[in-house]
């Protein structure tokens, strides 16, 4: 039947639930419902899906809109909390924390320690990538398990990676967790994730990256680089187990070991490659815990450093022997530096055994910011340049608690005139009076270049 107001049967009779009983008048076409009020033909429901399809689009641009909003607003916010006020002007904090995996507090402290030797950083940043992947797998990123062989692995080039994500200020915080793997398979003494002494892995660290950069890796010797940094000339390396590496080259130095027979007055005279000095906190000391504790005179760095190289004698377990004599005897030891390194590790001795535990010397140590002066302790101090004894603070590592399997380790640097406390994935900005009275464990010290008004220690 033909529509009267359309002239047309197309008309659509409507769904009784969806619309109400009308009024007779609004019947047509045998029960259609008016056109002029709700007729739906194929052209409007064309137009009705295009409105549907524009609001879908709206609505999916304003969630698109507001998660593009909500990203900035975390970014701006992670970029806040790396801005800090210094004498009143914003300053972005681009120090970069390490997360710790397990008890990695010793390993963490270490890193960003060695960050800030500025001249060892920088050669390790400068160093080209190493392809540890070839075939199809090279240019992917694989995760490293422990089927795979040693050959897999690069000490330095890891070592590289995590210098390069420090100080960027792109993340807050670092995960060193393929150094650690490789750390693991090199370094049996420091798989698991128990505490372990951060000097002992200093010392193994710097040991195992001058042995990989000797030995080059995948048939390429680093020490090329080496030979072509013009700042590392050849008299101020120090070869330990062979040829000159960057590790040797600014943490090494040489000690004159003098030993006299007490019986024949023989004097034996050997030289020793050193990459850092062990020191005893004297036992007249050991009872001061705090630098304001008064009882009794303060312990200083100095101190130390007289205890090491002061002439000793020998005791029973430690006969020397004479050559002269031609048996074991007594006699006295005395250490000279006979090389000073270009970057100065001192480890305080505060661990030591009993009976039955390692317990730790807890004594206050009294150490200098600037101006260490090294001249008194050197074999021939009158071959030395005016600056050359001398030295500035670069780095403090600190073990809080009463034992080397325990405790926690955190570490002070300067970087650019700024000091920072660096405890793991956190990163403060410090002050000089925070840094002198922290209980140091090892302090790294490099060799002051230019002229400046400092006190000496």
């Amino acid at each position: 039947m033909e529509c009267p107001h359309l002239g047309s049967s197309v008309c659509i009779a409507p769904d009784s639930a969806k619309f109400p009983q009308g009024s007779p008048s609004s019947w047509c076409c045998s029960g259609d419902y008016r056109c002029d009020d709700f007729v739906v033909n194929d052209t409007k429901l064309g137009l009705v899906q295009k409105v549907r399809e524009h609001l879908q689009n709206l609505e999916n641009s304003a969630f698109t809109s507001d998660r593009h909003r909500k990203r900035k607003l975390l970014e701006n916010s992670s970029l806040n909390s790396k801005l800090l006020k210094v004498n009143g002007s914003t300053t972005a904090l681009c120090a970069t924390g390490l997360r710790n995996l397990g008890n990695t507090c010793f390993m963490n402290a270490i890193l960003q320690s060695l960050s800030n030797i500025q001249q060892f950083c920088c050669y390790f940043k400068e160093l080209p990538a190493v392809e540890l992947r070839n075939g199809k797998t090279a240019g992917r990123r694989t995760y490293h398990t422990r089927s795979q062989g040693d050959n897999n692995v690069s000490l330095v080039e890891e070592f590289r990676k995590t210098l390069c994500a420090l100080w960027q200020g792109s993340q807050t915080a670092f995960s060193p967790e393929s150094l650690f793997y490789v750390v693991w398979k090199i370094m049996p003494n420091f798989r698991g994730y128990q505490q372990q002494d951060a000097h002992e892995f200093m010392r193994y660290l710097l040991d195992h990256l001058h042995l990989e950069l000797q030995g080059g890796f995948n048939g390429v010797s680093r020490s090329v680089i080496l030979q072509e940094n013009s700042s590392l000339t050849a008299s101020s390396k120090c070869c330990i187990n062979g040829a000159s590496t960057v590790v040797t080259a600014i943490f090494g130095g040489i000690l004159q070991n003098e030993v006299n027979c007490l019986i024949c007055g023989t004097e034996s005279r050997k030289f020793d490659p050193f990459l850092d000095l062990s020191l005893d906190i004297p036992s007249q000391f050991r009872n001061k815990r705090t630098k304001n504790q008064e009882n009794g005179p303060m312990c200083t760095l100095r101190d130390c450093l007289r205890s090491f190289t002061d002439l000793e004698e020998l005791d029973e377990t430690e006969l020397y022997m004479c050559h002269k004599c031609k048996k074991k005897q007594k006699s006295t030891k005395k250490f000279w530096i006979q090389k000073l390194p270009k970057v100065l590790c001192l480890h305080l001795k505060r661990f030591h055994w009993t009976a039955y535990l390692r317990n730790k010397v807890d004594t206050y140590v009294e150490f200098p910011l600037r101006g260490l002066d090294m001249k008194c302790y050197l074999l021939e101090p009158e071959n030395s340049g005016p600056e050359s004894c001398l030295y500035d603070l670069a780095a403090v590592v600190v073990h809080h608690g009463s034992g080397v399997g325990s405790g926690h380790y955190t570490a002070y640097a300067a970087h650019e005139g700024r000091w920072f406390h660096f405890n793991d994935s956190t990163v403060t900005l410090t002050d000089e009076e925070t840094v002198v009275k922290a209980k140091a464990y090892i302090l790294f010290y490099v060799e002051r270049q230019a002229k400046s008004g400092s006190d000496k220690l």
